[in-house]
């Protein structure tokens, strides 16, 4: 098992703080310079987060790593936990990921990419519907996540170079996800309820999310 040692603590207040706009007429130097403040301050974020998503599921046998290049997940091996590895280190990239992993079941965490089909930017309208299907829910859980640590959330239609769909279609499909997660009409993951629970207590002094905090404008 992948044993955590000591880390400095990242302080929740930096964790959640808006990132500052920059002025248009700002000068190269200073939007430079915030650019460097906003990849500093990403990467302590995203610090806390492998941190303390591995301390909350070291009981599963998996650990959430930083990526090179695009996510990938990592089936446990004999001698190492199963991997979930996010792009570029983005944290909107690692919630991404974490809400797939919480929706895969046991036989799906067993299979690299925990058996997604998956086909890259520039599908057809066809391929764009299916992946659409497939991403209701991931990314519904991603929008209740974000909304736990207190960040902007927007979808994701992943196909810049093909038919994009009907994005309006999506974000009524996510949003109305949300919300049968909350009226009881779906069951929420057990580790993606963790998981928010988990976040909740310290970024919310343990208030639970509400549906009326989900509303379907904030999807625009």
């Amino acid at each position: 098992m992948h044993l955590l040692q000591p880390q400095t603590e990242v302080s929740i207040s930096s964790l959640v703080s808006t990132i500052s706009t920059i002025d248009s007429d700002s000068s190269p130097q200073q939007v430079q310079h915030s650019q460097q403040a906003d990849s500093a301050a990403e990467n302590q974020q995203v610090d806390w987060l492998i941190l303390h998503f591995n301390m909350w599921f070291s009981h599963l046998n998996v650990v959430l790593v930083r990526g090179d290049f695009e996510p990938e997940y990592f089936p446990a091996a004999e001698n190492s936990p199963a991997r979930i590895q996010f792009a570029h280190g983005f944290f909107n990239s690692a919630l991404h990921e974490i809400s797939h992993w919480t929706i895969a079941g046991d036989k799906r965490r067993l299979l690299p990419d925990l058996g997604y089909w998956y086909a890259p930017d520039g599908r057809t309208a066809e391929q764009q519907a299916l992946f659409e299907q497939v991403e209701i829910k991931p990314q519904a859980i991603e929008w209740m996540f974000s909304k736990a640590f207190g960040l902007k959330f927007r979808v994701s239609l992943d196909n810049l170079t093909g038919d994009g769909g009907d994005g309006s279609r999506f974000k009524d499909n996510v949003y109305a996800q949300v919300q049968r997660y909350f009226q009881g009409e779906a069951k929420l993951p057990r580790d993606a309820k963790h998981f928010i629970d988990c976040i909740c207590a310290h970024t919310r002094q343990g208030k639970s999310l509400q549906a009326v905090e989900f509303k379907r404008e904030m999807l625009d």
